[in-house]
């Protein structure tokens, strides 16, 4: 995580750039377009220090008891310091139709977890992301009761700026919001979120106080 970034984020000038172009430089990688076709998806499996030991079918490591697997979770905000949310569509097969953060997912095998939030990013919500920062990892074990699902991940976090116009996937995202700090307090009070939301919010908020101030 850079030590000098502001924590006002209206410091941030427009030229602040990943080097992304979500139609030029974020590619989609082959591998989303079989999955899109619903051929199998890999996850890497990681051992209790996140190296990686192997891989995994997606939906059979989520199933009960799980195996540990590599994951990301993005948090990005817009110059007003508010965070960009989304709810998830309905028709995903995990925790569809609740809130969560801007983006989630799996790297796939030999993906580095940078690449593979950008991409995704991407593909969920039609922008990449201006600025875009490692912000630690967080292990977790979740059950979700809705689902009957686990979530045992070894989760890299990135916390950054979205500058562009959003454009969400409808495949993917059924609803966003820019919320501040008291609005997320309300929404949460209010709307149901993922399992996994409050353990990477709380695991990054080091790194997004850096990138949206102390409000947070």
């Amino acid at each position: 995580m850079p030590q000098s970034l502001p924590t006002d984020p209206t410091h941030f000038a427009a030229e602040i750039d990943t080097g992304l172009d979500v139609e030029t430089d974020v590619t989609v990688d082959p591998r989303a377009s079989a999955a899109a076709s619903g051929a199998e998806i890999l996850l890497e499996l990681v051992d209790d220090e996140g190296v990686t030991i192997g891989t995994a079918e997606k939906h059979w490591a989520h199933q009960q008891p799980g195996r540990l697997h590599r994951a990301f979770s993005v948090f990005l905000f817009d110059r007003q310091g508010r965070l960009l949310l989304q709810r998830r569509a309905l028709g995903k097969y995990h925790s569809p139709g609740v809130w969560s953060n801007t983006c989630c997912g799996h790297p796939y095998p030999d993906e580095p977890p940078f690449v593979a939030a950008a991409r995704r990013t991407a593909e969920e919500l039609g922008v990449a992301p201006a600025l875009l920062c490692e912000a630690g990892t967080v292990r977790y074990d979740l059950p979700d009761e809705a689902s009957g699902l686990i979530e045992r991940e070894w989760n890299h976090l990135f916390v950054g700026l979205v500058t562009a116009p959003v454009e969400p996937n409808p495949e993917e995202v059924d609803d966003f919001a820019f919320v501040t700090a008291q609005e997320l307090r309300e929404l949460r009070a209010d709307r149901p979120f993922s399992v996994w939301f409050e353990t990477v919010f709380e695991a990054a908020l080091p790194g997004i106080r850096e990138i949206a101030g102390r409000d947070w």
